[in-house]
């Protein structure tokens, strides 16, 4: 049993009323919190849309061990509010040198990879997203809108943003097809059974 670790739980659902209020979201957040508690971690939380400040989200990031992104996929990417918060808090990490130290290349060492400054070594981050895609639509080259792509290459620019800090990023969990014939009430329960062994906890 883990006493120490802390995991920072990040839902950026962003509301549109009478259409996507966020409770579907919400649940996995809540689901993700309750089994965190179970396995004595502390509990660092931050809700978008109800407002931040950039600074204390970089010190939310440095504290926590494990970072969960909760998130609705509008339009094959996280809601825009999601991209200001991005944009806003890892500036603030790449200006005080807490996330980074340039983006790793150097004059010196042409071996030196771009992607490669980061100072966050040893946490991980992982996104938990629902979509109005089906399952079917991921993995397979007949497919014609991904073309073969799983959901890791499509969440490529929320992943990238930790992979070039140093974070380890873990296979995502996604509820598929939300709005049609998903399996919400299996994805919700599988989701502690995900986290245990994506985490090893």
């Amino acid at each position: 049993m883990n006493t120490h670790q802390k995991v920072l739980l990040i839902n950026t659902h962003l509301t549109y009323p009478n259409w996507s209020e966020g409770t579907l979201n919400a649940s996995f957040h809540k689901k993700a919190k309750d089994f965190f508690i179970a396995h004595n971690f502390e509990i660092l939380e931050t809700k978008v849309e109800d407002g931040y400040d950039a600074n204390e989200e970089v010190e939310k990031h440095l504290q926590a061990d494990i970072i969960i992104l909760q998130t609705p996929v509008n339009w094959f990417g996280a809601p825009w509010i999601y991209k200001k918060y991005v944009d806003e808090v890892f500036n603030s990490g790449l200006m005080s040198a807490k996330f980074l130290v340039g983006d790793g290349r150097t004059r010196e060492d042409d071996t030196r990879q771009y992607g490669t400054g980061g100072k966050m070594q040893g946490k991980k981050f992982m996104v938990s997203a629902t979509w109005n895609a089906p399952k079917a639509s991921f993995d397979d080259s007949n497919q014609l809108l991904f073309a073969g792509r799983s959901t890791a290459d499509v969440l490529i620019p929320i992943t990238s943003n930790y992979r070039f800090c140093g974070v380890d990023i873990v296979p995502d969990y996604n509820c598929f097809d939300i709005f049609k014939d998903g399996d919400i009430v299996g994805a919700l329960e599988n989701y502690p059974v995900h986290l245990k062994q994506v985490l090893s906890l």
